[in-house]
């Protein structure tokens, strides 16, 4: 009978690229494979009956992520409620900002992938252009580019 570290521990660097590839983060995918590891020895003593661990706990990872990415979602519309009501909306105001706020967010998330992630970094995380192009390896002229097209195209989508 084989142990938890020999059927588990092998598998790490693959459940941290995984992870990874679906957070994009070095910090998430490390917190997400840490808290894969804590359920499955949570739950070892009912890990002997998997077949196929390696598409067991990568099944249980990806979900992991997935709750990972909601509840950052949630966090970023959160603050981004906060900045945009603090700032600008009166309080006669407040419903059509709201709205408003909520119909920029359903529009960015139909931008391209990359649009997507550099406006986040840049308008959500408020990263400078150098850290931007650190993450992504894109250049700073092509993250400026692509930043300029995602604004353009919110402001023709937020027009309509």
């Amino acid at each position: 009978m084989e142990t938890f570290d020999e059927i588990w521990l092998p598998l790490s660097d693959r459940f941290y690229r995984v992870a990874y590839h679906i957070l994009e983060s070095e910090q998430d995918a490390e917190d997400a494979v840490q808290e894969l590891y804590l359920k499955l020895w949570a739950g070892r003593k009912d890990m002997v009956r998997i077949l196929n661990p390696a598409a067991f706990g990568t099944a249980m990872l990806k979900n992991i992520c997935i709750d990972r990415i909601r509840k950052r979602k949630v966090r970023q519309t959160e603050a981004l409620e906060t900045v945009v009501f603090w700032k600008e909306a009166p309080p006669d105001g407040a419903v059509e900002h709201k709205e408003t706020l909520r119909h920029l967010l359903f529009e960015m998330e139909k931008l391209p992938l990359r649009q997507k992630n550099i406006l986040r970094m840049r308008a959500l995380e408020g990263l400078e252009y150098g850290e931007i192009a650190q993450r992504t390896g894109l250049s700073e002229v092509h993250i400026r580019v692509l930043l300029s097209m995602a604004r353009k195209t919110l402001r023709k989508r937020m027009k309509q």
